[in-house]
């Protein structure tokens, strides 16, 4: 019979789909598993590397099914966002109806795909009955001060009247009329997450399984640093400007400071001098930048002088005040002092525009350098030199001293910075969730009450992508009428960024249907936290950052009892074809339509899985969807074999009885060892091999073993091809799915040998072959070797010199 995937593949997700079987509730009886990937944004298709990550997750999840675990695997969309608002004004057309077609496209090449999701669970964020909880969630975190509102700037189309993302500006005009972009300040909400900031680095000690990179991002990304913000004060006004430095040491070294161009003293300092139309243009220009480009190291950094001079308060200093690209806002206090000597950002810049340096800090070998010889920034340690009272000290024992000296002086004082910074939340778009706020000219802000939850999207509205906020001229949704004072009154405009859809929702999966709470504490209780994360290194930073942010103000409102959302995380890497990743600019996108319709789901599942580790980037290789294809034609062949045998006895073969011991032992060590699925899938091709070997070029399987070994391997390579598994479990005379049969078993006395078979050398030349026992003592393998024929002839009467022995495998015999 032709191994028919189509056929196979439609029959086992029909009845995947009529049974429900990866339908689950809480069971006490079994251990549970929740294993979860990032949920899909619905843009209408499924490409490799959703192929590769869903995949990572569904064997995961049927092998811990196999285990015996109660396994909790569900599926939704991240649906609102900025594309399908694009897409809607690309394609005149709504985004609602576009989003929700783009859903039923995408279900049903996941089911294709034959993942085991619980499809009774899925939530789709563009729904009122998930977002409603959105908007809870900002009311409760209004109630609690940590939902506020602030000025703050933006990428404005002064031409469509629209802010714009960073990456939709380009060359500094809009993407969509290609008109300037301008800055402009707009009052928009935040949350507090820097409330939480002590915790959120505090509590990375407990994700011991998370990939040491991801948390050193989030390490990196809270930027908690000690150090000490130094009083310069501007030479014209007397006017304070606050440093942070987390090298003092070398504050005697600074021979200039660097303000962000978005600095608040920045056009004060500037005004009414020579250079003010030459620096208003430069701030101008930056602020088209991203901030992203900004602070990478790779990118030449720009800059101009103000005109304008500070006070270094250590020595009375007069030094010019720059404007840079590379000094950020959002860092410290927005100026650092520059050290050309000890930074080399700064050597940098000091280089382009020929300023002065000064060395502070001397290494040991470099006793006679001078400034105008360095070929690049000295950032070790070493001994303060030129540094007043200090001078002779070692630099990290001056930093203490010179700190204290600063305190008593009242120049500067100790303090602890954060990179971290509220989160800004606010979206000029239609195509998110309303922010719960009325505004009332009597009463001020005005939380939307609870019961008046969800605050519903109006339906069709236009959306041309110019004229400002798409809600702003729904006057049925803006003109509203006070909760408080009755007065009449407004609607915010503004939507929530998706991230919030994302960062709550694996907790939505534990009771998707409850209409009363945002979820049942005992079922996020029994559920929660997820044992296994799957998605890609791109979220490590932001959508990791936040989950773990609900989190904890779910804990403190009561509502679970847990710090961390995910237990294990798993970053897959990317799939690329020619070295570069696959993209349709590129032109080398693989459809996976076309290569389910060619070899079918199960072979692309095998080949993605045996190309590469899932941490690791995978190349894809035509030649190895082949090779996966005619794999999966031998092993059909011989489940085919096995299921038409009648064996009633035959000879044993013991070779094959421990190599299927031995797979068994491989795989189940390989995936509770950190998920190796291609050396799992590598010792499956093995036994196949060896099963070859044993029922020869005709396919005969003649012995219990044979039987075995074969069924040992459907339900091995289940996780992986599931489709076929079933059906070949089916072919073997079982019944009910493969996925219940529960997982293979060896036995450790099967895993030896009867036979070791030692190499014997003589002065280290193969000479002989003995076959002893593998538990032979070393003194009885001495006495076999040397009465061994051959060896006598080359040893003869030569004297022993000595015997080297290594266990199991050779015996050298030096004369």
């Amino acid at each position: 019979m032709k191994y028919d995937f189509k056929k196979i593949e439609e029959k086992w997700q029909r009845r995947w789909q009529r049974d429900k079987t990866y339908s689950v509730r809480p069971d006490s009886k079994r251990k549970k598993y929740y294993c979860l990937e990032m949920f899909p944004y619905p843009s209408g298709k499924i490409h490799m590397g959703h192929v590769r990550n869903y995949t990572i997750a569904d064997v995961i999840a049927r092998y811990k099914m196999m285990r015996g675990f109660n396994v909790l695997h569900p599926v939704g969309f991240d649906a609102f966002g900025q594309p399908a608002e694009n897409a809607a004004i690309k394609n005149n057309t709504d985004a609602e109806a576009w989003t929700l077609k783009c859903i039923e496209w995408m279900k049903a090449e996941l089911k294709r795909m034959g993942f085991s999701y619980d499809w009774g669970r899925e939530i789709s964020t563009c729904l009122p009955e998930y977002y409603r909880w959105n908007q809870w969630i900002f009311l409760k975190m209004f109630e609690r001060g940590l939902a506020y509102r602030k000025a703050s700037s933006v990428n404005w189309c002064p031409s469509c009247e629209t802010t714009l993302a960073n990456e939709e500006v380009i060359d500094g005009g809009c993407w969509r009329c290609k008109n300037e972009v301008a800055q402009k300040e707009l009052e928009q909400w935040y949350l507090k997450i820097t409330e939480y900031q002590e915790r959120l680095l505090e509590d990375l000690n407990q994700l011991s399984r998370w990939p040491e990179r991801v948390v050193a991002m989030q390490k990196n990304w809270l930027g908690r640093s000690e150090g000490v913000e130094i009083y310069f004060k501007a030479k014209d006004s007397g006017q304070t400007i606050p440093v942070f430095t987390t090298r003092v040491d070398t504050i005697f070294g600074a021979t200039y400071i660097v303000l962000a161009p978005e600095h608040p003293l920045v056009k004060q300092l500037i005004k009414g001098r020579q250079q003010e139309k030459q620096d208003l243009d430069f701030i101008s220009k930056v602020a088209k930048e991203t901030k992203v480009a900004r602070a990478s190291q790779d990118v030449k950094k720009e800059g101009v002088f103000t005109g304008a001079y500070a006070i270094n308060p250590v020595n009375n200093e007069e030094i010019p005040i720059w404007i840079a690209d590379y000094v950020l806002m959002e860092y410290g206090t927005g100026a650092i002092m520059a050290v050309p000597t000890h930074d080399q950002r700064d050597f940098l810049f000091a280089k382009e525009h020929n300023l002065p340096m000064r060395i502070v800090i001397r290494g040991s070998e470099d006793q006679n350098i001078r400034a105008e010889d360095l070929s690049e920034a000295y950032e070790a340690d070493g001994v303060q030199v030129n540094s007043a009272q200090f001078d002779g000290l070692p630099n990290n024992e001056a930093k203490v001293k010179i700190a204290e000296w600063m305190e008593q002086k009242g120049i500067g004082r100790r303090v602890v910075n954060w990179r971290l910074r509220d989160w800004l939340i606010s979206r000029q778009r239609y195509w998110g969730t309303p922010i719960p706020i009325i505004y009332c000219s009597k009463c001020g802000i005005v939380p939307v009450p609870e019961k008046d939850l969800p605050v519903e999207l109006p339906r069709k509205v236009k959306i041309s992508g110019e004229g400002g906020s798409p809600l702003g001229k729904v006057k049925s949704f803006v003109e509203v009428k006070c909760p408080k004072c009755g007065s009449a009154a407004r609607r915010e405009t503004d939507t929530m960024a998706t991230f919030f859809d994302s960062s709550w929702y694996f907790l939505r999966f534990c009771s998707p249907k409850d209409k009363k709470e945002i979820f049942n504490k005992g079922e996020a209780k029994h559920w929660m936290p997820v044992d296994q994360y799957i998605g890609g290194i791109e979220h490590a930073i932001l959508h990791l950052l936040y989950s773990r942010f609900f989190t904890k103000f779910f804990k403190d409102l009561g509502l679970i009892d847990f710090n961390e959302p995910f237990v294990n995380l798993l970053t897959q890497g990317m799939v690329l074809k020619e070295g570069e990743v696959m993209s349709k600019s590129r032109g080398n996108v693989v459809d996976p339509d076309g290569v389910i319709g060619k070899y079918g789901a199960d072979t692309l599942r095998l080949f993605i899985l045996f190309a590469a580790p899932p941490e690791a980037e995978l190349e894809w290789d035509d030649r190895g969807i082949e090779g996966s294809s005619r794999f999966v034609s031998r092993l059909w062949r011989l489940v085919e074999a096995s299921s038409q045998a009648r064996v009633k006895a035959g000879p044993d073969n013991k070779d094959l009885a421990r190599k299927t011991h031995s797979v068994i032992k491989k795989i189940t060590d390989d995936m509770e060892g950190g998920f190796k699925f291609n050396t799992c899938i590598a010792a499956c091709m093995e036994l196949v091999n060896e099963i070859y070997k044993s029922v020869g070029d005709k396919v005969e399987i003649k012995s219990k073993t044979e039987s075995a070994a074969v069924r040992a391997l459907v339900c091995l390579l289940a996780p992986f091809i599931p489709h076929l598994a079933e059906e070949m479990w089916q072919m073997l005379g079982e019944k009910g799915s493969v996925f219940k049969s529960g997982w293979p078993s060896y036995e450790e006395g099967m895993l030896k040998a009867d036979i070791a078979a030692i190499i014997v050398q003589v002065n280290g030349k193969v000479r002989s072959k003995v076959e002893v026992s593998p538990d032979i003592s070393e003194e009885d393998l001495r006495k076999a070797v040397l009465s061994d024929e051959k060896v006598r002839q080359w040893v003869k009467d030569s004297p022993l010199k000595k015997i080297i022995i290594i266990p199991g495998k050779l015996v050298n015999i030096v004369v």
